[in-house]
């Protein structure tokens, strides 16, 4: 806990990836970290190899000072990153050692703290409501005291671009109490994030000239510029970048730190987190989104499902003969891959390609994947899509080379019911009537709606023959309304299409499936019945004896 510098990382102190996610990104909307999830983010930005993180604001915020108490009682154990306190300077009007906002920040006993500061007048003067000659005192006096305590001190200075375009002096008059004073980096925040690359350029580039201080730089994403902006900063010399992990921050979000480091380690060459560490960023976005409680972004850049996928043909064909033709790096390098998204879109090759991600060999059988190709054309035309149905289309293309997945029972008929009770309860009951093994078995559930009920219903048929199903659970359902020619449905849907995506999950993982049909019902079995055959099909693979007892 008393480290005051990056460990682990090829450039050392030289450069600071440092992150914000537990003080900066928590002000997003809908993110509310409790302290255990705060050590868990923690663990895993350590484990990416930052330099630094910012672990809140104690005695401002409840959560943040017994996150630090715990910190400092042996709770957090960081390999690579030195823990920030952050906070604000001295109060006007008082003295750094009696400000219990100053106290607080020793208290936490973190080795390392940043200070905010107002750097543009305006705020000075109609926020702080003082003098800039007292908020440079302020400034100069905190990080001083803090210094003599036996900290690392940087400090962010706020509005700094806003402030700099209004008063140039003033806004360098406090960079300069801050550095005199003892600390390390001046922090030039855009905190307004209306900033453009070219801009931050030229401004990190004459506040260097003028200054030569140690430079850091902090972007909000206003104007969706966050990353570039803060790249283009390092461009220009500064050697601390301030980001959240995958953007996390109030109103646009901050500079995303999984796309910044892409960019420094892939396009610039700049080692800035130990060896093999990128290849960790795919794993660590997705495991902090779900510490957040917010799905991950599929299109992020870098990390993102879908930041290798390609859809169009003509890609595929070039992917075929060489995947760096349309891919502007290796995805493994950042714990990512490549996907063939197979749509009406896809050609022969997307399908060899998807096919063989999928684990089947189409390669020679042209006839095999000319079915494929046509059926799915035929079929999105009329609203399927198995870009995000992958267990769907196995089945099909197991269908079109002669391995045709067996479905675990004949379907002789279903009906399904929806009873309102006193109260105003919803009751769905659904009769399902099957064939398994020359058995007829007829059974009735109830669910929370038809779909549910189905489920159960097929469920207490089929699993005194398939135990384990068992193990099988219908995790997402997702209903999407389209027009009679398959596109969105902007208006009265009574008579449209309805497409039904099916996610379901065992013990080893999760399948997605897809029904498409005028009634949302059929579209669900459809979906449903690809679902459980596909289940049959990982079963048997995994252990054949079971599906065949």
């Amino acid at each position: 806990m008393s480290r005051t510098q990056p460990a682990g990382t090829p450039l050392g102190d030289a450069f600071h990836v440092y992150d914000t996610t537990l003080r900066d990104g928590a002000q997003r909307e809908g993110i509310s970290y409790s302290v255990t999830d705060k050590f868990a983010v923690a663990a895993h930005l350590d484990a990416l190899g930052v330099g630094f993180i910012e672990g809140g604001w104690p005695g401002a915020m409840p959560k943040d000072t017994e996150f630090f108490a715990r910190a400092a009682a042996g709770e957090l154990q960081l390999r690579h990153a030195a823990l920030v306190a952050f906070g604000a300077t001295r109060r006007a009007g008082l003295t750094a050692a009696s400000d219990p906002q100053v106290r607080a920040l020793l208290d936490s006993r973190a080795p390392v703290v940043t200070l905010v500061a107002k750097s543009d007048r305006r705020h000075v003067e109609r926020a702080l409501r003082t003098s800039v000659e007292e908020n440079c005192a302020m400034v100069a006096d905190t990080v001083a005291f803090l210094r003599g305590e036996g900290r690392r001190v940087f400090v962010d200075a706020e509005h700094f671009f806003d402030g700099y375009k209004f008063d140039p002096d003033t806004a360098l008059r406090v960079l300069d109490a801050a550095v005199t004073a003892g600390a390390d980096v001046a922090v030039l925040c855009d905190t307004n994030g209306g900033m453009l690359p070219t801009g931050i350029a030229e401004l990190v580039t004459e506040v260097s000239a003028r200054t030569g201080f140690r430079l850091g730089i902090h972007c909000q994403d206003d104007t969706g510029c966050a990353v570039a902006n803060s790249v283009a900063a390092v461009q220009a010399g500064a050697t601390h970048v301030q980001c959240t992990a995958n953007g996390y921050g109030e109103r646009a979000g901050n500079a995303d730190l999984f796309a910044v480091v892409g960019n420094l380690v892939t396009k610039l060459d700049l080692p800035a987190l130990p060896d093999g560490a990128p290849r960790e960023m795919t794993r660590i976005s997705h495991a902090l989104a779900e510490i957040a409680n917010i799905a991950p972004d599929t299109h992020q850049a870098y990390v993102g499902t879908s930041a290798f996928a390609h859809k169009a043909g003509l890609h595929a064909s070039a992917i075929k003969v060489d995947p760096e033709l349309y891919n502007h790096m290796d995805p493994v390098d950042v714990g990512n891959g490549q996907r063939v998204l197979v749509t009406e879109m896809a050609g022969r090759a997307s399908v060899e390609l998807k096919a063989s991600e999928l684990g089947l060999d189409l390669a020679g059988r042209p006839d095999a994947v000319a079915s494929v190709v046509a059926t799915v054309k035929e079929r999105e035309a009329q609203g399927w899509s198995f870009e995000a149905a992958d267990a769907s289309l196995e089945l099909l293309m197991r269908a079109a080379i002669g391995d045709r997945a067996q479905v675990p029972f004949t379907l002789e008929s279903y009906r399904v019911i929806t009873e309102r009770r006193a109260g105003g309860e919803m009751v769905a009951e659904a009769t399902v009537k099957v064939v398994v093994d020359g058995d007829r078995l007829i059974a009735t559930a109830e669910g929370n709606g038809p779909v549910n009920a189905l489920d159960a219903a097929l469920r207490e048929a089929l699993t005194p023959s398939s135990p384990w199903l068992q193990d099988v659970e219908l995790s997402d359902y997702k209903v999407r309304i389209l027009m009679p020619g398959g596109g969105s449905m902007a208006g009265n849907g009574t008579d449209a299409v309805t497409r039904v995506l099916l996610e379901s999950s065992d013990s080893r993982g999760s399948w997605t499936t897809v029904g498409v049909h005028t009634n949302v019902v059929e579209a669900s079995w459809l979906a449903l019945v690809d679902a459980l055959t596909f289940a049959a099909l990982r079963m048997a693979a995994a252990n054949p004896v079971a599906v065949a007892g």
